[in-house]
């Protein structure tokens, strides 16, 4: 099999795997932020929605104490690291972004909006 020396791959302008890896200009997600945040309960991280990404408030679900974000298309990664930083993980299996609210997370085998009722709290009127 014929490879191409680092000389060849330099002038073509192509680059070996760990140099691909140490160009990636995407943020790196603040992990103690994401560690706060996964501990904030049900209220708490709907607050904060509210007060500092509306965008994402009115997408919130909440889902027994857990808070759920679905969007129709894949996200850019700005958004994914700042749904990470919020305390969200992906479920690739609902195909959505979950935040535990402080709760232990556990598998479910079960539909938790039919267990649990769900909600849009940007649906709700002010009293």
């Amino acid at each position: 099999m014929k490879t191409k020396s680092k000389n060849q791959n330099q002038k073509s302008g192509l680059l070996n795997r760990p140099e691909q890896l140490s160009t990636d200009k995407r943020a790196k997600i603040d992990m103690s932020l994401r560690r706060a945040n996964r501990q904030l309960e049900t209220e708490r991280l709907l607050e904060l929605l509210r007060n500092e990404t509306p965008r994402f408030f009115e997408l919130a679900e909440v889902v027994g104490k857990w808070v759920w974000i679905q969007f129709s298309d894949k996200q850019p990664n700005d958004v994914t690291r700042e749904l990470a930083e919020l305390g969200f993980h992906w479920n690739n299996r609902r195909r959505s972004w979950q935040h535990p609210c402080g709760t232990i997370p556990e598998r479910a085998d079960y539909d938790p909006r039919e267990r649990y009722g769900s909600y849009f709290p940007a649906d709700q009127k002010a009293a």
